[in-house]
C-alpha cells in the first residue's frame, strides 16, 4: 500500500525503517554493498531480472531492488514469521512480488518456489546462521535454480582465520563505535525484538519465531575464499569478491 499501512492499521514502512536502522548499529556500510550487488545484478543479468531474495526477511532486498528495477520479480523466501509478517504487509497488492514460507534446509523447499529457474539469487546476512555442510548442500541447490549466465550474490560476514590481529583490531574499532551508538539511542538485536514482542500484531509471529530459532543460530563463517571454493565446487563457474568492509564481503558467482 502506498502509504505503508496495512488493513491491520500497522505502519508497515515504519517497521522497515525500524528494522534497517537496527542493523546499520551492526553494519553502518549496510546500504553499500546493497549499491554494489544491485550494480552487478544490472551487469550480469539486464534491468528486469527474475530474482531470488533468498532468506528475504523484511524484504530489504527486494524493495531496493524494485525501486530501482521497476520491471523486476521477485520471490521471497524466509521461515521466520514475524520478519515475513513484515514483508508481507509491506508488498501487499505488489504482483511483482512472491512471499514463501520455507525452511531452506528442507530438501523439498525449491519445490515451494513459483518459478525453476532464476536469473539471480541474492542474500545478505543470512547464511551464516548455516553449518559447513548445510551451507555446501544449499549452494548445490542454488547451481540447479540458477539459469546459465545467472548469478548468486551473497552479502554477509566471512572471517578470514589467517588474520587474528587485524580481525581483532577491526572488532575491537566497530564494537566501540557500537558501544557509542547504543549510548545514544540505537537500538540492538534483542531491543528491536523486545518491541516487536510487544506489538499486537507482531507478537503472535515473534513468540514463533523464537520457538523456531531461539536467541541466534550457531552457524559458521567460513572466509571468502572458502565461500568461493565451495560454490565452484557446487557449480558455478567463477566466483569472487565484489566488495568488502573490514568485517563483511559481497561474494559474487556466475552459473
Amino acid at each position: 500500500m502506498s502509504d505503508g499501512v496495512g488493513v491491520t492499521g500497522t505502519d508497515w514502512a515504519a517497521w522497515q525503517r525500524s528494522w534497517d536502522r537496527q542493523q546499520e548499529w551492526y553494519m553502518p556500510d549496510r546500504e553499500d554493498r546493497f549499491r554494489i550487488m544491485l550494480d552487478m545484478v544490472e551487469a550480469l543479468a539486464g534491468p528486469a531480472p527474475r530474482v531470488l531474495d533468498l532468506a528475504c526477511g523484511t524484504g530489504t532486498v527486494t524493495a531496493r531492488l524494485l525501486d530501482r528495477f521497476p520491471g523486476a520479480v521477485s520471490t521471497g523466501v524466509d521461515l521466520d514469521p514475524a520478519l515475513l509478517a513484515i514483508a508481507r504487509g509491506t508488498f501487499d497488492g505488489d504482483d511483482r512480488v512472491t512471499l514463501v514460507t520455507a525452511d531452506l534446509k528442507d530438501p523439498g523447499w525449491t519445490g515451494l518456489l513459483p518459478y525453476d529457474a532464476y536469473d539471480c539469487v541474492l542474500t545478505a546476512t543470512a547464511l551464516h546462521w548455516l553449518r559447513s555442510e548445510p551451507l555446501a548442500v544449499l549452494y548445490r541447490q542454488l547451481a540447479q535454480l540458477v539459469r546459465d549466465g545467472g548469478v548468486f550474490m551473497n552479502a554477509d560476514h566471512m572471517i578470514d582465520e589467517a588474520t587474528p590481529r587485524i580481525n581483532a583490531a577491526e572488532r575491537a574499532q566497530r564494537h566501540a563505535r557500537m558501544d557509542l551508538a547504543r549510548k545514544r539511542g540505537a537500538l540492538d538485536w534483542a531491543d528491536w525484538w523486545a518491541l516487536a514482542a510487544a506489538d499486537p500484531v507482531l507478537a503472535g509471529p515473534t513468540a514463533r519465531r523464537f520457538e523456531i530459532y531461539g536467541e541466534h543460530a550457531d552457524g559458521d563463517m567460513p572466509s571468502a575464499a572458502r565461500h568461493a571454493e565451495i560454490l565452484r565446487a557446487a557449480g558455478f563457474a567463477e566466483a569472487r569478491p565484489v566488495w568488502c568492509s573490514p568485517s563483511d564481503t559481497l561474494l559474487l558467482a556466475v552459473k
